[in-house]
């Protein structure tokens, strides 16, 4: 990356931050400031982290707003760490949850983090990535440690985050272990002696007041704290979610993530913008003020932010086909030209074929979208969960707008 002035790299790197407080906002980036003039003078580059809990192994490119963040901190030249959460993740963060977490097994934490781990250099540069695992220094913690570590927290504090607020003022089960998450966070940030720690907004009383509280009871400097928005999914309106269907999946094909990309909102393109995309904080401004003045269309534009996020995670080399596609089913209403072929069985269950073959993700799934007449044989609307195939000829199977599969008898 070319060299950036001071400036620069404050406005590149609270690019797409949000603290709900513009004091705070403010503070961030005045110690940001003074800590990269530092760190400059010392010719040294800042220590940055981020955790991430495997609970899951199914990322979709929310996922993955933080490790842009820290992408942008590896151009800059600063060291990044990877924290895989395989002690924190058997908690389960509970900022975002207004009801307690289901607690994982290492097993399950462990086959999520190689997942996470390798999922994430779609963004990351592998060799300049540090990979730690918090297990490996929160494990050796004794009783005598967290007690010590949670005499700098008052009850009152956790009260007042809008979760657990909520959970104690409708009768609900706060659990004492939900606590101990940002400690371990907050120890995290110490133990690393990171400069700079990463998260969303669920992570605001996480980092700002968990981190850095911990790590200047212990000595040392408190970190700087980069909250990211949260990424709405296509809805526009919601996080993006798996469980709301909302997503833009990492796993899924260029095709499918272009035609994705594409049915957002017009509303929510500035996050995309911010969060998920390599643009500087200058082009984004040059996109958004050509949008205003009529100089581009709100498509044409969404159309390159659409090539930008396939570029991303399947290489430039698929974009062209990606767009095509998309142009000939959407545009000129056309049945793709190349789509996977099967052979299927008289009596086999539709229902199976969609699942089996990756055009929905379950069958409760199917079973909605058939019931919105979101499956189609041809041109026919199959709404019937229990419809069996008895084909004498070869069929076009589309499930919702951007899934097809040639049925062959």
């Amino acid at each position: 990356m070319a060299r950036y002035t001071i400036d620069e790299q404050v406005a590149l790197l609270m690019q797409g931050t949000e603290y709900g407080d513009e004091n705070l906002t403010k503070a961030m980036a005045r110690e940001l400031r003074e800590r990269l003039i530092l760190a400059e003078k010392e010719n040294r580059p800042l220590r940055v982290y981020c955790g991430f809990d495997p609970r899951t192994s199914d990322l979709h490119i929310g996922h993955t707003v933080p490790m842009r963040k820290m992408r942008q901190f590896q151009e800059l030249g600063h060291d990044v760490t990877f924290v895989v959460g395989r002690f924190t993740s058997l908690i389960g963060d509970p900022s975002d949850k207004d009801k307690v977490r289901a607690q994982l097994t290492s097993d399950q934490a462990a086959k999520n983090a190689e997942t996470y781990a390798n999922q994430a250099f779609n963004i990351l540069d592998k060799d300049r990535t540090e990979i730690a695992y918090n297990d490996t220094w929160l494990s050796k913690l004794s009783f005598k440690d967290l007690i010590e570590l949670s005499a700098n927290f008052t009850l009152q504090q956790f009260l007042t985050r809008e979760n657990f607020r909520k959970r104690w003022d409708q009768n609900d089960a706060v659990y004492l272990h939900e606590f101990f998450y940002a400690i371990m966070q907050g120890y995290d940030a110490y133990h690393l002696r990171a400069d700079v720690q990463i998260g969303g907004t669920d992570q605001l009383f996480n980092i700002i007041t968990a981190s850095r509280k911990l790590m200047e009871s212990l000595g040392e400097k408190p970190n700087i704290g980069i909250i990211l928005g949260i990424l709405p999914g296509t809805d526009g309106v919601v996080k993006m979610s798996k469980s709301l269907g909302n997503h833009i999946a990492l796993n899924t094909t260029p095709e499918d993530m272009y035609g994705k990309v594409m049915s957002i909102p017009d509303s929510a393109m500035p996050s995309f913008f911010r969060l998920v995309t390599r643009w500087s904080p200058a082009e984004i401004d040059q996109i958004e003020d050509e949008i205003v003045s009529g100089k581009k269309h709100p498509r044409d534009v969404k159309m390159a932010l659409a090539r930008e996020i396939v570029a991303i995670y399947h290489g430039e080399h698929t974009v062209e086909t990606a767009e095509q596609q998309f142009q000939q089913i959407f545009q000129q209403r056309e049945d793709p030209s190349v789509m996977d072929r099967v052979t299927v069985s008289p009596g086999s269950s539709l229902l199976d074929i969609i699942v089996d073959n990756g055009l929905a993700p379950s069958k409760s799934e199917a079973r909605r979208l058939m019931k919105q007449n979101g499956v189609r044989l041809d041109d026919e609307a199959i709404t019937d969960p229990t419809y069996a195939l008895e084909l004498e000829s070869t069929v076009v199977l589309r499930v919702g707008k951007r899934r097809f599969l040639r049925l062959e008898p």
